[in-house]
This record gives C-alpha cells, sequence and structure tokens, in this order.
C-alpha cells in the first residue's frame, strides 16, 4: 500500500469486515484521517467537457463516443478521441449493441452495389415509415434519400400517402433541386403505380424496383428508416398530424446539418455535399470499401458475397 488511494481502500476494507472505526482502522494502518476523508477534485477543463458531453448524451441518447466527439470538436473543443473515450468510460456511458441477422446480396441488377451512386442527384431513393398519433389513427411518412451525400431531401408525413402525393413530393423536389438519373425502390403498389412510372419516364428518370423481399437491395433507405426510427419515432408521441410535421421537419433539418455521418468521416450530409459542389476533392474514410460503395451504415443490411460482388462489378 504505497498510494493514498490503496491505503484509503484499505482502510474501508477493514471497517467493513471487522466492524470498527474509522478512527481505530487509521491508527492501526498508519492512514492520517484528513487523507482518508479527501476526495480528488477532477481538473477544471474535464469537468466542463464532461458537463458538454453529458449534455449531448441526454440530447442523443443513440450517439456512441465517436459521435459525440465529432460533435465536441465541431464545437470548438480542442480534444482527441482517446480522452473523449476515457471520460466516456469513467461516467459508465454505453450505448446498447444491436445484433441484425445478415443477408445474402440477392440477384437483382438494381440493388445498391450493382447500381451504385457515382455522383450528386445520380440516384435517390425512398420507401415508407409507418407510425400512429396518440389516438390510434395511422401517420406515414415518406422519405426520399440523396444515395452519394446521404441527405435526407425531404420527409412528409399524413394520414394515408397515394401515388398521386408521391408524385407531388417528387415534382416539388425536381423543380428546386434537378431530377436525378435513377430513383430506387421496392415494388410497394404506390411506387409501381402507372401514374408515377409514366410520369417518372416523361421526366427522364429511370426506376430501379429491387428484388422483392430483398430491403437489402435498398440499404441506403432502410439505413435511414432505421436511424429515423431509434432517433425520432421511438422517443415521440405524436398528438396530432401537425405536430408530426413540425417535429419530423426538425429532424430531417439536424439530420442533415448537424448529425455527423459516419461513412462521411463525420461530416454533416450538407456539408459533405456542400464541399462537393464546389468541386473540391473530399477524401472517404479507409472503412469505406471502395470495392462495392457502401458505407458502414448500409454494409449492417448487406452479407456481402465477394463472388457476387465481383460479378456485378
Amino acid at each position: 500500500m504505497v498510494s493514498p488511494m490503496r491505503r484509503r481502500e484499505a482502510v474501508q476494507q477493514v471497517r467493513r469486515e471487522v466492524k470498527t472505526s474509522e478512527r481505530r482502522a487509521c491508527k492501526v494502518l498508519g492512514q492520517s484521517r484528513s487523507t482518508q476523508r479527501y476526495r480528488p477534485r477532477e481538473p477544471d477543463r474535464d469537468r466542463q467537457l464532461v458537463t458538454r458531453m453529458l449534455a449531448l448524451v441526454r440530447q442523443h441518447p443513440r450517439y456512441g463516443y465517436r459521435r459525440v466527439w465529432a460533435l465536441l470538436r465541431d464545437e470548438g473543443y480542442v480534444v482527441n478521441r482517446k480522452r473523449v473515450y476515457r471520460l466516456w468510460r469513467r461516467e459508465g456511458l454505453k450505448v446498447p449493441r444491436k445484433q441484425r441477422k445478415k443477408r445474402r446480396l440477392g440477384t437483382s441488377a438494381n440493388g445498391i452495389v450493382r447500381r451504385r451512386a457515382e455522383h450528386i442527384n445520380h440516384v435517390w431513393c425512398y420507401d415508407f415509415v409507418k407510425d400512429q398519433t396518440t389516438d390510434s389513427r395511422p401517420l406515414k411518412f415518406l422519405p426520399i434519400v440523396d444515395e452519394y451525400t446521404r441527405e435526407c431531401l425531404t420527409l412528409d408525413v399524413a394520414r394515408s400517402i397515394t401515388a398521386t402525393d408521391v408524385i407531388e413530393s417528387l415534382r416539388d423536389l425536381f423543380a428546386i433541386r434537378g431530377a436525378p438519373m435513377f430513383i430506387r425502390s421496392d415494388n410497394g403498389p404506390e411506387f409501381i403505380a402507372r401514374a408515377i412510372r409514366e410520369w417518372l419516364a416523361e421526366s427522364g428518370v429511370e426506376t430501379l424496383y429491387i428484388a422483392p423481399g430483398s430491403p437489402w437491395e435498398n440499404a441506403y433507405c432502410e439505413s435511414f428508416n432505421s436511424r429515423f426510427r431509434d432517433e425520432l419515432l421511438n422517443r415521440e408521441l405524436f398528438t396530432s398530424l401537425a405536430e408530426a410535421n413540425l417535429v419530423t421537419e426538425d429532424y430531417r433539418l439536424a439530420y442533415n446539418h448537424q448529425r455527423p455521418h459516419s461513412s462521411l468521416n463525420y461530416r454533416t450530409p450538407a456539408a459533405f455535399a456542400a464541399v462537393l459542389r464546389e468541386g473540391s476533392a473530399l477524401t472517404l474514410p479507409a472503412s469505406s470499401p471502395p470495392e462495392n460503395g457502401l458505407a458502414p451504415d448500409a454494409e449492417s443490411f448487406v452479407n456481402q458475397d465477394p463472388t457476387l460482388i465481383a460479378a456485378g462489378t
């Protein structure tokens, strides 16, 4: 017992086992009572950093220490990832790890591997997410995502969304952002309706319908839907359609402009897209496999088969 901390632990152990007073235990072990009662104080810089880190964890309970580190760095804190990890462990913080079953890549030529996005507005994807208000009435969400920049272009919500409503959403986006070359979706009735197929053909947009029952072939959209449900829908109770519209639009803006994206080297999708529009070269992290173009979050939906990937590329 050479350190004050070890001596304090020894005194506490003697008091527990022998049932004696602190004064007598300190006298027997040669420990000063003032040293025994001393409580070390953390440096001011750690106190401020931990306070902000805990505030971010409360705001984003599904973020891990890497994403929290990226947010702290963006706020101006000069801190490396190892220090954030040390403080994260000291505070006992942990995000439960989910186990997802992986599926095979499949044979569809319209999946994300064989027809992957190569630039902005190359491939968009969309799908529906369902929830309900507190009165058990349905809510239907329509997110549209640019696969290359990971931006959520729109996040419509209504009681019911038909093929006509999908066309209206796409028409507004085309007017603001321009039309993509391809749009990827499953074989839902709203997406394969004759009206929307004819309208997309007139707009010069080709459709990429994935194989039936193969959501992993639309992994970028499924990845966004997973984050959307985990970070918002599972945490919010909507009392009305108007409230759902307001909250989901706030989430969409935060997702694009504030939430660091791991596959973009912890940049936000909006920042990544801005750099691309300026024509600057942007290096993606080494964890993004160049041979198939999948981001780490999309890979959780795909069990990569080297034989299939080689055949598709």
